[in-house]
Protein backbone atom coordinates (compact mmCIF):
# COMPACT_ATOMS: atom_id res chain seq x y z
CA UNK A 1 0.00 0.00 0.00
CA UNK A 2 1.43 3.53 -0.95
CA UNK A 3 1.29 5.94 1.84
CA UNK A 4 0.52 9.78 1.52
CA UNK A 5 0.14 11.35 4.91
CA UNK A 6 2.54 10.80 7.97
CA UNK A 7 0.89 9.66 10.96
CA UNK A 8 3.30 9.95 13.32
CA UNK A 9 4.05 13.81 12.64
CA UNK A 10 0.48 14.36 13.01
CA UNK A 11 0.36 13.07 16.27
CA UNK A 12 2.75 14.99 17.13
CA UNK A 13 1.42 18.50 16.20
CA UNK A 14 -1.89 18.30 16.40
CA UNK A 15 -1.97 16.97 20.14
CA UNK A 16 0.45 19.91 20.73
CA UNK A 17 -2.44 22.61 18.81
CA UNK A 18 -5.03 21.00 21.29
CA UNK A 19 -2.82 21.46 24.40
CA UNK A 20 -2.02 25.48 23.38
CA UNK A 21 -6.19 25.58 22.83
CA UNK A 22 -6.89 24.06 26.65
CA UNK A 23 -4.75 26.47 27.95
CA UNK A 24 -6.11 29.19 25.81
CA UNK A 25 -9.41 28.59 27.50
CA UNK A 26 -7.93 28.03 30.65
CA UNK A 27 -10.45 25.58 33.20
CA UNK A 28 -12.71 24.62 30.94
CA UNK A 29 -13.10 23.69 26.84
CA UNK A 30 -16.08 21.99 24.64
CA UNK A 31 -14.48 20.51 21.98
CA UNK A 32 -16.07 19.19 19.31
CA UNK A 33 -15.22 16.32 18.01
CA UNK A 34 -15.99 15.75 14.00
CA UNK A 35 -15.52 12.28 12.14
CA UNK A 36 -15.03 9.35 14.00
CA UNK A 37 -12.45 8.94 16.82
CA UNK A 38 -11.22 5.51 16.43
CA UNK A 39 -12.89 4.45 13.47
CA UNK A 40 -12.56 6.78 10.83
CA UNK A 41 -12.07 4.62 7.74
CA UNK A 42 -12.88 7.52 5.60
CA UNK A 43 -9.87 9.09 6.38
CA UNK A 44 -7.72 6.32 6.35
CA UNK A 45 -8.83 5.82 3.01
CA UNK A 46 -8.04 9.45 1.19
CA UNK A 47 -5.18 9.72 3.26
CA UNK A 48 -3.16 6.44 2.81
CA UNK A 49 -1.18 6.48 6.40
CA UNK A 50 -3.29 7.74 8.70
CA UNK A 51 -4.26 5.09 10.93
CA UNK A 52 -8.43 4.90 11.94
CA UNK A 53 -7.73 5.47 15.93
CA UNK A 54 -4.99 8.31 15.68
CA UNK A 55 -7.45 11.09 16.90
CA UNK A 56 -7.95 8.40 20.40
CA UNK A 57 -4.17 7.53 20.74
CA UNK A 58 -3.60 11.57 20.69
CA UNK A 59 -6.57 12.61 23.70
CA UNK A 60 -6.05 9.40 25.49
CA UNK A 61 -3.11 10.95 26.75
CA UNK A 62 -5.63 13.85 28.61
CA UNK A 63 -7.90 10.77 29.34
CA UNK A 64 -7.53 11.88 33.34
CA UNK A 65 -8.73 15.37 32.53
CA UNK A 66 -11.57 14.80 29.90
CA UNK A 67 -14.92 13.22 30.03
CA UNK A 68 -16.97 12.14 26.95
CA UNK A 69 -20.90 13.64 25.91
CA UNK A 70 -22.35 11.24 23.19
CA UNK A 71 -24.27 13.38 21.18
CA UNK A 72 -27.88 11.70 19.08
CA UNK A 73 -30.84 13.61 16.89
CA UNK A 74 -33.87 12.44 17.59
CA UNK A 75 -34.18 12.87 13.83
CA UNK A 76 -31.39 10.29 13.07
CA UNK A 77 -33.26 8.05 15.98
CA UNK A 78 -36.83 7.98 13.81
CA UNK A 79 -35.67 6.96 10.68
CA UNK A 80 -32.93 4.39 11.88
CA UNK A 81 -30.21 6.39 10.45
CA UNK A 82 -27.60 3.74 9.66
CA UNK A 83 -23.86 4.34 9.41
CA UNK A 84 -22.80 3.24 6.26
CA UNK A 85 -19.19 1.99 7.48
CA UNK A 86 -20.51 -0.28 9.94
CA UNK A 87 -24.43 -1.35 8.86
CA UNK A 88 -25.86 -0.72 12.38
CA UNK A 89 -28.17 2.48 13.66
CA UNK A 90 -27.14 5.32 14.53
CA UNK A 91 -28.36 4.56 18.48
CA UNK A 92 -27.01 0.98 18.82
CA UNK A 93 -23.57 3.21 17.39
CA UNK A 94 -24.14 5.61 20.86
CA UNK A 95 -24.03 2.47 22.84
CA UNK A 96 -21.33 0.81 20.99
CA UNK A 97 -19.30 4.15 21.37
CA UNK A 98 -19.60 4.33 25.51
CA UNK A 99 -19.03 0.82 25.45
CA UNK A 100 -15.39 1.42 23.36
CA UNK A 101 -14.62 4.80 25.30
CA UNK A 102 -15.30 3.04 28.79
CA UNK A 103 -12.81 0.14 27.70
CA UNK A 104 -10.09 2.92 26.75
CA UNK A 105 -9.73 4.48 30.10
CA UNK A 106 -12.49 7.41 28.87
CA UNK A 107 -15.60 8.70 31.42
CA UNK A 108 -18.40 8.84 29.24
CA UNK A 109 -20.88 11.27 31.47
CA UNK A 110 -24.13 11.39 29.39
CA UNK A 111 -25.98 11.20 25.99
CA UNK A 112 -27.48 14.33 24.89
CA UNK A 113 -30.44 13.80 22.43
CA UNK A 114 -30.77 16.63 19.74
CA UNK A 115 -33.59 17.68 17.39
CA UNK A 116 -35.82 16.77 20.22
CA UNK A 117 -39.71 17.57 19.68
CA UNK A 118 -41.64 15.22 21.13
CA UNK A 119 -40.92 11.91 19.02
CA UNK A 120 -41.82 8.20 20.57
CA UNK A 121 -38.69 6.56 18.74
CA UNK A 122 -36.63 9.55 21.03
CA UNK A 123 -38.51 8.78 24.37
CA UNK A 124 -38.31 4.76 23.13
CA UNK A 125 -34.24 5.57 23.32
CA UNK A 126 -34.16 7.58 26.56
CA UNK A 127 -36.14 5.03 28.78
CA UNK A 128 -33.72 2.34 27.64
CA UNK A 129 -31.03 4.68 28.83
CA UNK A 130 -32.60 5.30 31.59
CA UNK A 131 -33.11 1.71 32.60
CA UNK A 132 -29.08 1.05 31.74
CA UNK A 133 -27.82 3.75 34.62
CA UNK A 134 -26.46 6.42 31.66
CA UNK A 135 -27.98 9.93 32.07
CA UNK A 136 -29.30 11.49 29.63
CA UNK A 137 -29.88 15.03 28.56
CA UNK A 138 -32.69 16.82 25.70
CA UNK A 139 -32.00 19.85 23.62
CA UNK A 140 -34.73 20.80 21.45
CA UNK A 141 -35.61 22.62 17.83
CA UNK A 142 -35.25 26.13 17.82
CA UNK A 143 -37.29 27.87 15.01
CA UNK A 144 -34.87 30.10 12.74
CA UNK A 145 -31.94 28.12 13.94
CA UNK A 146 -29.15 29.49 12.85
CA UNK A 147 -29.97 32.93 11.74
CA UNK A 148 -32.49 33.43 14.06
CA UNK A 149 -29.51 34.78 16.85
CA UNK A 150 -31.58 36.70 19.26
CA UNK A 151 -33.87 34.07 19.56
CA UNK A 152 -31.61 31.38 19.93
CA UNK A 153 -29.09 33.22 21.97
CA UNK A 154 -31.72 33.60 24.77
CA UNK A 155 -33.59 31.65 27.56
CA UNK A 156 -36.06 30.48 25.15
CA UNK A 157 -33.34 29.11 22.88
CA UNK A 158 -30.19 27.61 24.40
CA UNK A 159 -31.65 28.33 27.53
CA UNK A 160 -34.71 26.16 27.05
CA UNK A 161 -32.16 23.25 26.67
CA UNK A 162 -31.40 21.38 29.63
CA UNK A 163 -28.01 21.81 31.08
CA UNK A 164 -25.70 19.06 30.96
CA UNK A 165 -23.44 17.98 34.39
CA UNK A 166 -19.56 17.88 33.65
CA UNK A 167 -16.81 17.64 35.72
CA UNK A 168 -13.64 18.08 33.81
CA UNK A 169 -11.69 20.65 32.29
CA UNK A 170 -12.01 19.31 29.15
CA UNK A 171 -15.42 18.18 27.46
CA UNK A 172 -14.90 15.97 24.13
CA UNK A 173 -18.71 15.95 22.42
CA UNK A 174 -19.02 13.76 19.99
CA UNK A 175 -21.42 11.56 17.62
CA UNK A 176 -22.45 8.23 15.48
CA UNK A 177 -22.29 11.04 12.48
CA UNK A 178 -22.13 14.12 11.19
CA UNK A 179 -25.64 16.24 11.20
CA UNK A 180 -26.08 15.23 15.05
CA UNK A 181 -26.22 18.49 16.49
CA UNK A 182 -22.62 18.37 18.22
CA UNK A 183 -21.65 22.29 17.23
CA UNK A 184 -25.07 23.30 18.94
CA UNK A 185 -24.68 21.09 21.87
CA UNK A 186 -21.80 23.06 22.62
CA UNK A 187 -22.75 26.71 21.95
CA UNK A 188 -25.67 26.05 24.23
CA UNK A 189 -23.26 24.67 27.14
CA UNK A 190 -21.19 27.94 26.56
CA UNK A 191 -24.97 29.86 27.05
CA UNK A 192 -25.68 27.79 30.24
CA UNK A 193 -22.18 27.40 31.84
CA UNK A 194 -21.94 31.86 31.78
CA UNK A 195 -25.35 31.77 33.40
CA UNK A 196 -23.83 29.96 36.39
CA UNK A 197 -20.94 32.09 36.18
CA UNK A 198 -18.16 29.50 34.50
CA UNK A 199 -16.43 30.99 31.84
CA UNK A 200 -15.82 27.99 29.20
CA UNK A 201 -14.25 28.02 25.53
CA UNK A 202 -14.77 25.90 22.78
CA UNK A 203 -12.82 24.59 20.10
CA UNK A 204 -13.69 22.42 16.88
CA UNK A 205 -12.19 19.17 15.91
CA UNK A 206 -12.38 18.23 12.61
CA UNK A 207 -10.36 16.50 9.52
CA UNK A 208 -12.75 16.98 6.86
CA UNK A 209 -12.92 19.52 5.05
CA UNK A 210 -9.24 20.57 4.99
CA UNK A 211 -8.90 24.42 5.43
CA UNK A 212 -5.32 24.26 4.09
CA UNK A 213 -5.81 22.79 1.08
CA UNK A 214 -7.53 24.14 -1.96
CA UNK A 215 -11.29 24.23 -2.53
CA UNK A 216 -11.64 21.77 -5.29
CA UNK A 217 -8.50 19.60 -3.73
CA UNK A 218 -9.50 15.69 -4.56
CA UNK A 219 -9.37 15.20 -0.58
CA UNK A 220 -11.82 18.27 0.25
CA UNK A 221 -14.06 16.77 -2.80
CA UNK A 222 -14.26 13.50 -1.11
CA UNK A 223 -15.70 14.70 1.96
CA UNK A 224 -18.56 16.50 -0.27
CA UNK A 225 -18.83 13.14 -1.26
CA UNK A 226 -19.28 11.83 1.87
CA UNK A 227 -21.43 13.80 3.54
CA UNK A 228 -23.82 13.76 -0.35
CA UNK A 229 -26.84 12.77 1.97
CA UNK A 230 -26.27 15.42 3.91
CA UNK A 231 -25.99 18.33 1.32
CA UNK A 232 -22.55 19.90 3.25
CA UNK A 233 -20.78 22.22 0.55
CA UNK A 234 -17.77 22.87 0.92
CA UNK A 235 -17.19 26.96 0.79
CA UNK A 236 -14.38 29.62 0.77
CA UNK A 237 -14.59 31.03 4.88
CA UNK A 238 -15.70 34.59 3.95
CA UNK A 239 -14.89 35.67 7.59
CA UNK A 240 -11.40 34.40 7.72
CA UNK A 241 -10.94 35.89 3.98
CA UNK A 242 -12.39 38.84 4.99
CA UNK A 243 -10.22 39.30 8.24
CA UNK A 244 -6.53 37.84 7.64
CA UNK A 245 -6.97 38.22 3.31
CA UNK A 246 -6.20 34.40 3.17
CA UNK A 247 -8.17 31.79 1.51
CA UNK A 248 -9.11 29.34 3.77
CA UNK A 249 -11.23 26.07 3.27
CA UNK A 250 -14.81 25.46 5.46
CA UNK A 251 -18.11 23.89 5.09
CA UNK A 252 -21.66 25.54 4.54
CA UNK A 253 -22.92 24.54 8.15
CA UNK A 254 -19.82 26.17 10.12
CA UNK A 255 -19.40 29.10 8.10
CA UNK A 256 -23.71 29.61 8.83
CA UNK A 257 -23.54 28.89 12.44
CA UNK A 258 -20.65 31.62 12.81
CA UNK A 259 -22.67 34.63 13.81
CA UNK A 260 -24.28 32.57 16.47
CA UNK A 261 -20.84 31.93 17.95
CA UNK A 262 -20.22 35.74 17.37
CA UNK A 263 -23.08 36.77 19.28
CA UNK A 264 -22.30 34.07 22.08
CA UNK A 265 -18.96 35.01 22.62
CA UNK A 266 -19.73 38.81 22.38
CA UNK A 267 -22.67 37.67 24.94
CA UNK A 268 -19.83 36.08 27.84
CA UNK A 269 -16.71 37.63 26.82
CA UNK A 270 -17.43 41.05 25.32
CA UNK A 271 -15.57 39.94 22.10
CA UNK A 272 -15.09 37.09 19.98
CA UNK A 273 -11.49 35.31 20.30
CA UNK A 274 -12.54 33.94 16.77
CA UNK A 275 -12.31 35.66 13.96
CA UNK A 276 -13.66 33.33 11.13
CA UNK A 277 -15.15 29.84 11.89
CA UNK A 278 -11.52 28.35 9.96
CA UNK A 279 -10.16 29.78 13.41
CA UNK A 280 -12.19 27.69 15.98
CA UNK A 281 -10.88 24.56 14.34
CA UNK A 282 -8.00 22.69 15.42
CA UNK A 283 -7.04 20.65 12.29
CA UNK A 284 -3.30 19.99 11.46
CA UNK A 285 -4.00 17.24 9.06
CA UNK A 286 -2.95 19.21 5.91
CA UNK A 287 0.45 19.61 7.33
CA UNK A 288 0.94 15.88 7.12
CA UNK A 289 0.53 15.00 3.68
CA UNK A 290 3.88 13.88 2.18
CA UNK A 291 2.35 12.73 -1.22
CA UNK A 292 0.03 14.58 -3.16
CA UNK A 293 -0.32 12.45 -5.84
CA UNK A 294 -1.04 9.25 -3.73
CA UNK A 295 -3.22 11.26 -1.68
CA UNK A 296 -5.06 12.07 -5.11
CA UNK A 297 -5.25 9.20 -6.34
CA UNK A 298 -7.14 7.47 -3.04
CA UNK A 299 -9.82 10.38 -2.95
CA UNK A 300 -10.80 10.26 -6.18
CA UNK A 301 -11.14 6.11 -5.79
CA UNK A 302 -13.17 7.21 -2.36
CA UNK A 303 -15.64 9.84 -4.77
CA UNK A 304 -16.07 7.06 -6.88
CA UNK A 305 -17.04 4.55 -3.97
CA UNK A 306 -19.58 6.98 -2.33
CA UNK A 307 -21.06 7.02 -6.16
CA UNK A 308 -21.97 3.36 -6.43
CA UNK A 309 -22.50 3.21 -2.43
CA UNK A 310 -25.21 5.44 -3.29
CA UNK A 311 -26.80 3.96 -6.25
CA UNK A 312 -26.69 0.89 -4.31
CA UNK A 313 -28.92 2.29 -1.40
CA UNK A 314 -31.04 3.61 -4.07
CA UNK A 315 -31.73 -0.18 -5.73
CA UNK A 316 -32.49 -1.80 -2.41
CA UNK A 317 -35.09 1.37 -1.86
CA UNK A 318 -33.52 3.09 1.01
CA UNK A 319 -31.37 6.13 -0.64
CA UNK A 320 -32.58 9.07 -2.87
CA UNK A 321 -31.71 10.53 -6.27
CA UNK A 322 -30.28 13.88 -4.99
CA UNK A 323 -27.57 12.07 -3.29
CA UNK A 324 -26.47 10.12 -6.43
CA UNK A 325 -26.86 13.37 -8.27
CA UNK A 326 -24.90 15.63 -5.98
CA UNK A 327 -22.08 13.26 -6.35
CA UNK A 328 -22.35 13.09 -10.21
CA UNK A 329 -21.62 16.42 -10.47
CA UNK A 330 -18.49 16.28 -7.96
CA UNK A 331 -17.02 14.02 -11.11
CA UNK A 332 -16.97 16.84 -13.04
CA UNK A 333 -15.03 18.94 -10.57
CA UNK A 334 -12.89 15.83 -9.85
CA UNK A 335 -12.35 15.92 -13.64
CA UNK A 336 -13.16 11.68 -13.31
CA UNK A 337 -16.05 9.20 -14.53
CA UNK A 338 -16.19 5.57 -13.08
CA UNK A 339 -13.82 4.50 -15.33
CA UNK A 340 -11.18 6.24 -13.22
CA UNK A 341 -11.84 3.60 -10.99
CA UNK A 342 -9.56 0.62 -12.86
CA UNK A 343 -10.98 -2.31 -10.89
CA UNK A 344 -14.48 -1.06 -12.30
CA UNK A 345 -13.04 -1.50 -16.09
CA UNK A 346 -12.03 -4.92 -15.80
CA UNK A 347 -14.72 -5.75 -13.77
CA UNK A 348 -17.06 -5.14 -16.82
CA UNK A 349 -14.75 -6.54 -19.72
CA UNK A 350 -14.76 -9.84 -17.89
CA UNK A 351 -18.01 -10.38 -17.52
CA UNK A 352 -18.72 -8.92 -21.12
CA UNK A 353 -16.87 -11.74 -22.15
CA UNK A 354 -18.09 -14.49 -20.24
CA UNK A 355 -21.61 -13.18 -19.91
CA UNK A 356 -21.91 -13.80 -16.58
CA UNK A 357 -21.00 -11.88 -13.18
CA UNK A 358 -17.52 -11.01 -12.56
CA UNK A 359 -15.21 -8.89 -9.72
CA UNK A 360 -11.97 -7.44 -10.22
CA UNK A 361 -9.17 -6.30 -7.75
CA UNK A 362 -6.57 -3.68 -8.21
CA UNK A 363 -3.53 -4.95 -6.01
CA UNK A 364 -1.07 -2.34 -4.20
CA UNK A 365 1.47 -2.57 -7.01
CA UNK A 366 -1.11 -1.81 -9.65
CA UNK A 367 -1.94 -5.74 -10.76
CA UNK A 368 -5.20 -6.26 -11.77
CA UNK A 369 -6.65 -9.72 -10.88
CA UNK A 370 -10.37 -11.01 -12.13
CA UNK A 371 -12.52 -13.65 -11.29
CA UNK A 372 -15.71 -14.77 -12.93
CA UNK A 373 -18.79 -16.74 -11.47
CA UNK A 374 -18.74 -20.23 -12.12
CA UNK A 375 -21.07 -23.39 -10.76
CA UNK A 376 -18.80 -24.03 -7.60
CA UNK A 377 -17.70 -20.59 -6.40
CA UNK A 378 -19.12 -16.71 -6.66
CA UNK A 379 -17.20 -14.27 -8.29
CA UNK A 380 -16.12 -13.01 -5.15
CA UNK A 381 -14.77 -15.73 -3.45
CA UNK A 382 -13.22 -16.45 -6.67
CA UNK A 383 -11.69 -13.01 -6.72
CA UNK A 384 -10.02 -13.33 -3.31
CA UNK A 385 -8.57 -16.68 -3.99
CA UNK A 386 -7.39 -15.45 -7.55
CA UNK A 387 -5.51 -12.74 -5.60
CA UNK A 388 -3.56 -14.70 -2.66
CA UNK A 389 -2.77 -17.37 -5.34
CA UNK A 390 -1.14 -14.53 -7.11
CA UNK A 391 0.35 -12.94 -4.10
CA UNK A 392 1.91 -16.15 -3.14
CA UNK A 393 3.55 -17.15 -6.43
CA UNK A 394 1.21 -20.08 -7.00
CA UNK A 395 0.02 -21.41 -10.27
CA UNK A 396 -3.10 -20.15 -11.66
CA UNK A 397 -4.19 -23.63 -12.66
CA UNK A 398 -3.67 -24.76 -9.12
CA UNK A 399 -6.80 -25.53 -7.35
CA UNK A 400 -6.41 -24.69 -3.72
CA UNK A 401 -9.64 -25.99 -2.81
CA UNK A 402 -10.79 -29.32 -4.23
CA UNK A 403 -14.52 -29.59 -5.80
CA UNK A 404 -15.32 -33.03 -3.92
CA UNK A 405 -14.68 -30.53 -0.66
CA UNK A 406 -16.84 -27.39 -2.34
CA UNK A 407 -19.91 -29.89 -3.26
CA UNK A 408 -20.45 -31.39 0.34
CA UNK A 409 -20.72 -27.92 1.21
CA UNK A 410 -22.99 -26.68 -1.17
CA UNK A 411 -25.37 -29.69 -0.76
CA UNK A 412 -25.43 -28.46 2.92
CA UNK A 413 -26.62 -24.92 2.08
CA UNK A 414 -28.98 -26.19 -0.25
CA UNK A 415 -30.65 -29.06 1.52
CA UNK A 416 -29.57 -28.56 5.25
CA UNK A 417 -29.83 -24.61 5.53
CA UNK A 418 -32.37 -23.88 2.22
CA UNK A 419 -30.21 -21.38 0.72
CA UNK A 420 -31.00 -20.74 -3.05
CA UNK A 421 -27.34 -19.63 -4.24
CA UNK A 422 -25.24 -22.97 -3.95
CA UNK A 423 -22.26 -21.28 -4.43
CA UNK A 424 -19.37 -20.22 -1.70
CA UNK A 425 -18.91 -17.31 -0.87
CA UNK A 426 -16.06 -15.66 0.28
CA UNK A 427 -16.46 -16.46 4.55
CA UNK A 428 -16.71 -20.03 3.30
CA UNK A 429 -13.70 -20.20 1.08
CA UNK A 430 -11.60 -18.87 3.87
CA UNK A 431 -13.19 -21.23 6.45
CA UNK A 432 -12.46 -24.39 3.75
CA UNK A 433 -9.32 -23.02 2.81
CA UNK A 434 -8.05 -22.43 6.74
CA UNK A 435 -9.04 -25.97 7.23
CA UNK A 436 -6.98 -27.70 4.25
CA UNK A 437 -4.04 -25.20 5.34
CA UNK A 438 -3.27 -27.57 8.38
CA UNK A 439 -1.76 -30.31 5.57
CA UNK A 440 -1.35 -27.77 2.39
CA UNK A 441 1.40 -25.62 1.79
CA UNK A 442 -0.25 -23.93 -0.87
CA UNK A 443 -3.26 -23.27 0.84
CA UNK A 444 -0.97 -21.86 3.83
CA UNK A 445 0.97 -19.98 1.74
CA UNK A 446 -1.79 -18.38 0.38
CA UNK A 447 -3.84 -17.53 3.76
CA UNK A 448 -0.72 -15.61 4.65
CA UNK A 449 -1.30 -13.16 1.92
CA UNK A 450 -4.42 -11.80 3.19
CA UNK A 451 -3.38 -9.28 5.10
CA UNK A 452 -1.38 -7.90 1.94
CA UNK A 453 -5.27 -7.00 0.68
CA UNK A 454 -5.37 -4.40 2.92
CA UNK A 455 -6.18 -1.00 0.93
CA UNK A 456 -6.58 -3.44 -2.42
CA UNK A 457 -9.57 -1.96 -4.37
CA UNK A 458 -12.41 -4.05 -5.52
CA UNK A 459 -15.42 -3.78 -8.02
CA UNK A 460 -18.70 -6.11 -8.57
CA UNK A 461 -20.50 -6.47 -12.04
CA UNK A 462 -23.42 -7.23 -9.12
CA UNK A 463 -24.75 -6.03 -5.80
CA UNK A 464 -23.05 -8.70 -3.07
CA UNK A 465 -24.60 -9.89 -0.06
CA UNK A 466 -23.88 -8.77 3.20
CA UNK A 467 -21.19 -11.47 4.24
CA UNK A 468 -19.25 -10.23 1.63
CA UNK A 469 -19.29 -6.63 2.07
CA UNK A 470 -18.25 -8.08 5.95
CA UNK A 471 -15.22 -10.22 4.69
CA UNK A 472 -13.84 -7.18 2.57
CA UNK A 473 -14.35 -4.54 4.78
CA UNK A 474 -12.85 -6.85 7.82
CA UNK A 475 -9.67 -7.34 5.09
CA UNK A 476 -9.98 -3.87 4.51
CA UNK A 477 -10.50 -3.55 1.13
CA UNK A 478 -12.42 -1.03 -0.39
CA UNK A 479 -15.84 -2.69 -2.75
CA UNK A 480 -17.99 -0.88 -4.89
CA UNK A 481 -20.61 -2.79 -7.00
CA UNK A 482 -22.83 -2.13 -10.03
CA UNK A 483 -26.50 -1.23 -8.96
CA UNK A 484 -27.93 -4.81 -10.11
CA UNK A 485 -28.46 -8.00 -8.35
CA UNK A 486 -28.49 -9.94 -11.63
CA UNK A 487 -25.65 -9.62 -14.63
CA UNK A 488 -27.02 -8.36 -17.99
CA UNK A 489 -24.63 -7.79 -20.90
CA UNK A 490 -24.45 -4.76 -22.61
CA UNK A 491 -25.92 -6.68 -25.95
CA UNK A 492 -29.15 -7.94 -24.00
CA UNK A 493 -29.87 -4.44 -22.74
CA UNK A 494 -32.29 -2.39 -24.66
CA UNK A 495 -31.35 0.54 -26.21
Amino acid sequence: MKYGFDNEKYLKIQSEHIKERIAQFGNKLYLELGGKLFDDYHASRVLPGFQPDSKLRMLSQLSDHAEIVIVISARDIEKNKVRNDLGITYDMDVLRLREEFNKRGFLVSSVVITHYNGQSSADAFRNRLSRMGITTYCHYTIEGYPTNVDLIDSDEGFGKNDYIVTTRPLVIVTAPGPGSGKMAVCLSQLYNEHKRGVEAGYAKFETFPVWSLPLKHPVNIAYEAATADLNDVNMIDPFHLEAYGKTAINYNRDIEIFPVLNALFEGIYGENPYKSPTDMGVNMVGFCINDDQVCCEASKNEIILRYFQALNRMARGDGNESEVSKIALLFKQAKIDTSYRKPVVAARERAEQSGLPASAMELSDGTIITAGSSDLLGPSAALILNAIKHLAGIDHDVKLIPQHMIEPIQFTKINYLRSRNPRLHTDEVLVALSVLSTHDENCRRALQQLPQLKGCQVHSTVMLGEVDHKIFKKLGVGLSCDPQRKFIPASQTPQ
